[in-house]
């Protein structure tokens, strides 16, 4: 790599710290942050509860459900996300496997 190549990277270079914090000022994303930590998180956090609540694994869950750990994970992970949101259907199995109710409102 040529010295001025490296140069130009090294000066470009960010910390994760850094990024983040540049990224938040953005009010599209600091917008899209919030709505993710309020809603999907405070999903997430009754889904992982409830997983808690029943001692159950999710392996355990995933046969209850009829999918594997993978499929689990990919659901934890979009809700931590905001990538993508899972059906009613699917948050149905996975609460109904830690002997739970979904229970939906709109207010």
């Amino acid at each position: 790599m040529s010295k001025i190549v490296s140069l130009v990277l090294k000066r470009s270079m960010h910390t994760h710290d850094q990024l983040i914090k540049k990224m938040m000022r953005r009010p599209g994303v600091k917008v899209e942050v919030d709505r993710i930590e309020r809603e999907e998180g405070e999903l997430l956090d009754s889904l992982v509860k409830a997983l808690s609540d029943a001692g159950l694994s999710q392996a355990e869950v995933a046969e209850q459900m009829g999918t594997q750990v993978p499929a689990l994970a990919q659901l934890e992970r979009s809700l931590a996300t905001g990538k993508h949101s899972p059906s009613v259907a699917t948050l149905r199995k996975y609460v109904d496997a830690c002997g739970k109710k979904l229970v939906l409102s709109v207010a």
